[in-house]
């Protein structure tokens, strides 16, 4: 009985007992905290190279939710503003679109111009598309335009920069439908009898947010033309082929039409030579 009783109370038994309970605790929590801290860099590392990698190439919904921050418009006249809109220019000439429509199509069936390039200057400066809105961070750059010689069809490219947005990154709808405006009815009015006419109505259905700081494509369709009245539609697609938004629109010639001045308009649209020809 007092073995029994001295091994219960045996300080050294009970010593050695709370040494390795003690032992064991330290090494259990020492196991964990590796364990935790393995963890922890192994979520910071995945976390960074996320980080990284979305920062590159961003998600198009992130992007959506979070743009990112762009500086304002830069003025027109810096000479890094118009290195950038020569530097766009040499871009838009070695697109991948561009250059195969000009292999590939019939020189004969189709002619190449710039709407706007003669457009005179005290009326640029109060008009929308080739004044207000027109230098880098806008509209950089004059449309160009390869159209059909008898008017039916057209491709038209032209850049979209930051200062057009809605959403941040995102071109505003509001703007997309002028340019489709002013690109359906410059194939409809060519197809009118006094190539000249007003917007009766344009519907437009959007299908993806068209990002900012890229090159657009519209291609555009005649679809009937009958007296004074124009009927055209179009599609506005990214680089590749993604279409954006379709639309179409019916334009009508006015009555007063034969007291304006047909040539003029024709400049400013870029029309083929052969009509301005006829026009004069």
């Amino acid at each position: 009985m007092f073995t029994t009783l001295f091994r219960r109370i045996n300080p050294r038994a009970v010593g050695s007992r709370r040494f390795v309970s003690s032992s064991s605790s330290t090494f259990s929590g020492l196991s964990r905290g590796l364990g935790t801290l393995r963890f922890f860099v192994l979520a910071t590392t995945l976390g960074s190279t996320a980080y990284t990698v979305g920062a590159f190439y961003p998600p198009p919904l992130l992007t959506y939710l979070a743009p990112r921050s762009a500086p304002p418009p830069p003025d027109p006249d810096l000479p890094e503003s118009q290195a950038y809109v020569v530097a766009l220019e040499e871009q838009l000439q070695k697109l991948p679109i561009l250059l195969k429509h000009r292999a590939t199509e019939d020189p004969e069936a189709w002619y190449e111009t710039r709407p706007y390039s003669s457009f005179p200057e005290d009326r640029r400066v109060n008009n929308l598309t080739a004044g207000a809105l027109r230098g880098p961070g806008r509209l950089a750059l004059l449309p160009l335009v390869r159209a059909r010689v008898d008017e039916s069809e057209a491709l038209v490219i032209a850049h979209v920069g930051r200062g057009l947005c809605g959403h941040d990154g995102i071109v505003h709808g509001g703007l997309l439908a002028t340019l489709l405006d002013e690109t359906l009815a410059r194939t409809a009015l060519l197809n009118l009898p006094e190539k000249i006419g007003v917007t009766a109505n344009l519907s437009i259905n959007y299908r993806a947010p068209t990002r900012a700081d890229q090159f657009i494509v519209f291609r555009v369709h005649l679809l009937e033309a009958t007296g004074r009245k124009a009927r055209v539609s179009a599609t506005i697609e990214d680089l590749d082929g993604n279409v954006l938004l379709d639309a179409s629109g019916l334009f009508v010639q006015p009555k007063y039409a034969k007291l304006l001045d047909k040539k003029a308009i024709l400049e400013v649209m870029g029309a083929n030579p052969s009509a301005e020809q006829a026009a004069r």
